[in-house]
């Protein structure tokens, strides 16, 4: 199993590059994001199975999570405890990033939009607003608020333009249109907890997904958001972090501050269908690798990232590969 330590930085987040399968960024802090600064790893996975450093680079304050540019290879923005984010580029490191600096509290999400039609990147911050950026400008577009508390996570729609997803601290599910940001387009009481994360179903535009500090995913249909349609149980702790599998309609997993990392099936069971437990500490961040079936990367505050195949997402992706006839 591929494994990088970070010394003296704390892992929040992993992202795996759209363009290049081994590469992977990672955000990281000093002192578990409590003081100190923050770095930026580009690592990659290297034919003999390790994963090794490509580049590194170093924010004045710890940085909370990472994205990659949907259009260049190169461009990854990163969300800061100064309430900033940072273009960088990072075939040139060594260079200061852009940067864009609104909120007035610590960003805690990052996400660059995936559909062609439209580039942006959305920001979440503590001080319960999220904002919306064009790379290419100093200001951002459009604030959107709504959320009673701090906003912890906010994805965007890999099929609708315009329409992203948004989870706070005051345990609501919000759905935004960016062409109104005035106020949400659906809003719904999706934890009896704060809410940590959220994603949307690859396969699936009503579908996503919510990750509480009470241990539980649900699964929510934009169709009727009455009551979830799934809920995952089975974390002792909080779920920090969950996502969808780009391979498969109802494979999600998640990460969590039981230092665990999860596979689960909602059509299949509430219980996962895998535990893995390798780290020694919280467990931030989680990606799936698009390019390759079956392969996840995670990261902790033990300094940790890893990047590995879990027996049951190989055996779903053996399945897919050789359905019986």
């Amino acid at each position: 199993m591929p494994t990088f330590l970070t010394p003296n930085r704390h892992g929040y987040s992993v992202r795996f590059s759209p363009f290049q399968p081994e590469r992977i960024a990672c955000a990281t802090s000093q002192y578990f994001g409590l003081a100190g600064g923050g770095t930026l790893f580009l690592l990659e996975v290297v034919p003999d199975g390790g994963l090794v450093e490509v580049a590194c680079t170093q924010w004045s304050d710890g940085l909370f999570d990472v994205a990659w540019s949907e259009t260049d290879a190169n461009i990854i923005v990163s969300a800061s405890g100064d309430g900033g984010l940072q273009l960088w580029n990072m075939s040139c490191p060594q260079l200061p990033p852009q940067t864009f600096r609104e909120h007035k509290k610590e960003v805690y999400s990052v996400d660059w939009s995936q559909t062609r039609q439209e580039q942006f990147v959305l920001s979440a911050s503590w001080d319960c607003s999220t904002k919306l950026w064009d790379p290419n400008r100093p200001n951002s577009l459009a604030t959107f608020l709504g959320h009673t508390q701090l906003v912890y996570n906010a994805m965007w729609s890999p099929h609708v333009p315009s329409c992203f997803a948004s989870v706070s601290g005051d345990g609501t599910l919000k759905v935004w249109n960016t062409h109104m940001p005035q106020h949400p387009s659906m809003s719904l009481r999706a934890h009896d907890a704060e809410v940590l994360s959220c994603d949307w179903c690859k396969y699936d535009q009503n579908i996503l997904a919510t990750g509480g500090s009470d241990g539980l995913i649900r699964g929510w249909d934009l169709r009727n958001m009455t009551s979830p349609v799934f809920e995952q149980k089975g974390c002792e702790y909080a779920v920090r972090r969950v996502r969808f599998s780009p391979h498969n309609l109802s494979v999600l997993a998640s990460v969590s501050y039981d230092f665990t990392t999860r596979i689960w099936d909602f059509k299949a069971s509430s219980d996962p269908l895998e535990t893995v437990k390798h780290h020694s500490e919280f467990v931030y961040g989680l990606d799936f690798n698009s390019h390759k079936a079956g392969q996840i990367a995670d990261c902790g505050w033990d300094s940790l990232v890893h990047v590995f195949s879990p027996r049951s997402l190989m055996s779903l992706s053996s399945a897919l590969l050789n359905p019986v006839k």
